[in-house]
C-alpha cells in the first residue's frame, strides 16, 4: 500500500469533514436558503465520499482480492476482509445514494437530508479513515 497517498487522501478527507463542521448551519431551513452555503456543504460531502471510495480501493488492491463491481461494493469488501466493522460499511455503502444524487442530480436534493448528514453523519468518514489508518 502506498502509506504516502493514504495518507494524504485521509487528510483531505479530514479537511473536508472541518470545512462541513465549520460552514454547516444550524437549520435545515437555513441551508435551503443558501446556495453558497449548499455548494460548499455538498462539495465537501461528495469530495470526502469520493476520497473514502478511493481509500477503499488502494487497501482492496493490496488485499490482493477481486475488484469491486460498484462503489457500495467497496465497503463490502472491505468489511468481509476485516478492515471496517459491518455497520460502518452498511452507512457508507448508504452513502453512494447521496453521493450519486449530488453528483448526477444536484437539483433533486433535500436539504433537511443533507441538513442531517452534517450533524449525525461526519463521524462516519472520521472511523472510516481510524479503520484504514489501523491497516498501516
Amino acid at each position: 500500500m502506498d502509506r504516502r497517498l493514504i495518507e494524504e487522501k485521509l487528510e483531505s478527507l479530514r479537511r473536508c469533514v472541518k470545512r462541513i463542521e465549520d460552514k454547516r448551519p444550524a437549520t435545515a431551513e437555513a441551508l435551503a436558503g443558501d446556495p453558497d452555503l449548499q455548494d460548499i456543504v455538498t462539495l465537501n460531502l461528495t469530495r470526502a465520499f469520493q476520497l473514502c471510495v478511493d481509500v477503499a480501493a488502494h487497501v482492496i488492491a493490496e488485499a490482493d482480492t477481486p475488484a469491486p463491481e460498484s462503489m457500495g461494493a467497496a465497503f463490502d469488501s472491505l468489511a468481509a476482509t476485516g478492515v471496517l466493522d459491518s455497520q460502518l460499511a452498511a452507512r457508507m455503502k448508504k452513502a453512494v445514494g447521496f453521493r450519486n444524487i449530488a453528483i448526477h442530480r444536484y437539483q433533486a436534493m433535500d436539504w433537511a437530508i443533507v441538513h442531517a448528514i452534517c450533524w449525525t453523519r461526519l463521524d462516519d468518514f472520521r472511523s472510516f479513515a481510524a479503520a484504514v489508518a489501523k491497516q498501516f
